[in-house]
C-alpha cells in the first residue's frame, strides 16, 4: 500500500511530537520530516518531496503564509506538494493569507484526530479541506468586502456559468463534499465530479479552496 508522505511543520517541540505520533499511528500515513518554521519546511519539500506538508501559521523565521508561497510555487503539477494549514485560530487573515498562497485548506489543531488524517488524505487526493466550524464565518467576511480590479474578471466568469454550475459553487462553498452534493441534488456523483471540473476551468482556479473563496467574496455580486 502507497503511503501519503508528510512534513509536520510547527515551532513548538511537543506539538510537532504529538502531531508527528499521530500521522504514524495510520498505515497509509507516514511523517518523513519535522520542521520548526517555514524555512526548515521550505528545506523540508526540497528535499523530500513529500505529498502533504502539515503547516502552523504564525511561526518564527519564516511565517506559513510565505512558507506556502515557496512551495506552491516550486512543485509541479505532476509532483505537487499539498499545504494543509493548521491553525488555533479559526478564522483570521492570516488563514485567509494562506489559502490566497495556495494552501489546500485548513483544520483547528484541536480537531479529532481521524478528522485531520481524514484532511491529510483529502488534500494529498487533490482536494480541499475546510474546517466546518469557520467555513460560515469565512464567507461572510469575505462578503464584508467590496469587489476589487483584480475580482472583475472571476466576476465575469462567475458570471457565465450555468444555473447549475451556481448551484454546486455555493454547495462547494457550504463545505459540502461531492458525495454530500449529490445527495442534496439527487444526481449522480460523476455528474457532480463532472460539474466541479467545469467549474475549475471556467473561474482558471486549481481547487475547491479557491471555488470557496472566490463565491465567498463575490456571490453576492451576481
Amino acid at each position: 500500500m502507497s503511503q501519503v508522505r508528510v512534513v509536520v511543520c510547527d515551532d513548538e517541540q511537543l506539538l510537532r511530537e504529538a502531531l508527528t505520533k499521530l500521522v504514524n499511528a495510520a498505515p497509509d500515513l507516514r511523517v518523513v520530516a519535522a520542521a520548526a518554521n517555514g524555512q526548515q519546511a521550505v528545506s523540508a519539500v526540497d528535499e523530500h518531496r513529500p505529498d502533504v506538508v502539515l503547516l502552523d501559521i504564525r511561526m518564527p523565521v519564516m511565517d506559513g503564509i510565505e512558507a506556502t508561497r515557496r512551495i506552491v510555487a516550486r512543485t509541479s503539477a505532476q509532483r505537487r506538494t499539498r499545504v494543509l494549514i493548521l491553525t488555533t485560530y479559526d478564522l483570521d487573515s492570516y488563514v485567509h493569507a494562506a489559502l490566497q498562497a495556495g494552501a489546500s485548506g485548513f483544520l483547528l489543531k484541536d480537531a479529532p484526530s481521524e478528522r485531520l488524517r481524514d484532511g491529510i488524505r483529502v488534500v494529498a487526493a487533490g482536494q480541499a479541506v475546510l474546517a466546518p466550524e469557520a467555513t460560515s464565518r469565512m464567507i461572510e467576511s469575505f462578503r464584508a468586502g467590496l469587489p476589487t480590479a483584480e475580482d472583475l474578471v472571476l466576476l465575469r466568469a462567475l458570471r457565465a456559468l450555468t444555473a447549475r454550475e451556481r448551484e454546486i459553487c455555493e454547495l462547494v462553498a457550504s463545505g459540502l463534499s461531492n458525495d454530500d452534493i449529490a445527495d442534496r441534488l439527487t444526481i449522480s456523483r460523476y455528474t457532480v465530479k463532472v460539474h466541479v471540473s467545469s467549474i475549475l476551468t471556467k473561474l482558471g482556479v486549481a481547487d475547491r479552496v479557491q471555488v470557496v473563496l472566490t463565491w465567498s467574496r463575490l456571490g453576492n455580486h451576481l
